[in-house]
């Protein structure tokens, strides 16, 4: 298995498909880092050589990717709620930020339904 920026890529993918197993490469990333690399993305990651794979690592360091792509896009986000924009406002309250209705659907968002019980009626 080969292992590309701390991770373990599939080898029995395309090499297309086991580059996105990478967090911050998408499909068309993933072309372009092949295509910089002049490897065939057709060709399964067990057939790649290891000069390919240097290759590839190389290629792939040009990018902010796994842990430091995930603490800049933290720090955006603690920045929004520090500055108490709306947006960092609902993130916050942990509520959709972009505009979506939150009446019947958001349930990714707001969590599991929480029952509220209605007021007993006082009997004479």
């Amino acid at each position: 298995m080969a292992r590309i920026a701390g991770v373990d890529i599939p080898k029995q993918k395309r090499g297309v498909i086991s580059l996105t197993y990478i967090f911050g490469i998408g499909r068309s990333r993933a072309k372009d880092i092949l295509a910089t690399a002049k490897v065939d993305e057709s060709t399964k990651v067990d057939d790649w050589t290891d000069d390919d794979i240097s290759k590839i690592r190389d290629a792939v360091s040009t990018f902010k990717i796994e842990g430091e792509l995930r603490s800049e896009t933290q720090l955006n986000i603690k920045r929004l709620m520090d500055i108490g924009c709306y947006r960092g406002i609902r993130h916050r309250a942990g509520l959709p930020l972009r505009g979506q209705r939150t009446k019947n659907n958001s349930r990714t968002r707001k969590g599991r339904r929480k029952t509220v019980a209605n007021k007993k009626k006082v009997t004479k």
